[in-house]
């Protein structure tokens, strides 16, 4: 049977009309799928009884499910999500003192192997779809609502995998959640970071995406770009550049960059005016981020001291700096740690959090 959720809104009016239905009927389900977040014809409760049998029997919902949660003591919530096809991937709601903040998955593993990264020792299986990336920011909004008494304020795609190598699948999971049909979010409360794929960068520029985008830098010279993350041997610094450019050009839109301070690594002072450098390109801020250390990488956290002797270099240069401490530092919290974990493995904080306290942090604007 069909997974309903993979048909367009013209697909579904198609397919009720074959059934014998008003078109009318067609926007109802969409509207209960996408606003009310169905996962059951049963709760299609304005639709008849025979029409319901009629779905049930034609149509199946291949929902994610929240396998397993686990509670930081600063507020953070990282889930492990369950697909249809017992695949894995991680969401988790990052709550500051201005805003909860969903971080989502696009697909289940990665092909990149950063050398930072938990998900890049981990074989990409597929792409998610669209459903699948929505699902995660139906979920994470309930435990916003649940535990913080609201609803999310910005959603980044900075969980497991590679954005742009799933595009057409991100696009049309952002148009669902910013829909009025969907989640009505503005697109300027979503971020959706890349590791670097400069004709996708491009691409998202001629589509004047209106959402926000990240490079995820790590290092401001090739050379060393190289060693962490392979993907720079084929997209180079030069050529970032040149699709950095031409995405502000054509969408107005400041880039952010991120940078993992690592020690003994890209921790310097000639580092952080490399990046100054390269960071004059276009219009951009830079989030500064401490690193949740991940077993055999060989990579660990700069010093509190060299990551502050930093920030303040590229500040002194009248760059737009943050520093984002590290979150859920008493959980898996690097990406990939929890959907990577022996699945069999259960916590004593599964659904129920320790203690709800937030701690300052810059976020994503």
């Amino acid at each position: 049977m069909k997974d309903i959720r993979q048909l367009s809104q013209q697909e579904l009016e198609a397919e009720i009309s074959l059934l014998g239905e008003k078109s009318f009927r067609s926007k109802q389900i969409y509207e209960w799928i996408w606003q009310k977040s169905a996962h059951s014809f049963n709760q299609m409760t304005n639709l008849s009884k025979d029409l319901r049998e009629k779905l049930q029997q034609n149509y199946i919902f291949n929902p994610i499910e929240v396998e397993h949660s686990q509670y930081s003591n600063d507020g953070t919530i990282k889930n492990r999500f369950q697909l249809h096809d017992k695949h894995f991937v991680e969401g988790v709601l990052i709550p500051t003192p201005h805003r909860t903040t969903a971080c989502v998955s696009s697909q289940v593993g990665c092909s990149l192997t950063c050398k930072f990264c938990a998900t890049g020792q981990m074989k990409r299986e597929r792409n998610l779809d669209p459903a699948e990336i929505y699902d995660q920011v139906v979920h994470i909004n309930q435990q916003s609502e649940t535990h913080f008494g609201h609803r999310l304020s910005n959603i980044v795609f900075m969980g497991m995998g590679e954005p742009l190598l799933n595009y057409a699948n991100v696009m049309s999971s952002i148009d669902k959640i910013c829909s009025p049909s969907g989640l009505n979010m503005s697109p300027q409360r979503i971020t959706v970071s890349t590791a670097g794929v400069a004709k996708m960068i491009q691409k998202l520029a001629d589509d004047r995406v209106r959402f926000n985008l990240a490079l995820s830098l790590h290092a401001a010279n090739d050379a060393k770009r190289n060693q962490i993350m392979p993907i720079n041997e084929t997209n180079n610094l030069e050529v970032l550049k040149e699709a950095l450019q031409y995405f502000y050009e054509k969408t107005g839109t400041r880039i952010t960059f991120e940078y993992i301070v690592f020690h003994a690594f890209n921790d310097e002072l000639r580092d952080a005016q490399e990046l100054a450098n390269f960071a004059r390109c276009v219009p951009c801020k830079i989030n500064i981020i401490e690193y949740n250390t991940v077993e055999g990488t060989g990579l660990k956290n700069a010093s509190r001291e060299k990551v502050d002797a930093f920030a303040n270099y590229l500040q002194s240069k009248n760059l737009i700096v943050n520093v984002r401490r590290s979150r859920g530092k008493d959980i898996d919290a690097a990406c990939g740690q929890l959907a990577n974990k022996n699945h069999s493995d259960k916590t004593q904080n599964k659904n129920t959090p320790q203690n709800d306290a937030l701690i300052d942090d810059d976020g994503m604007d």
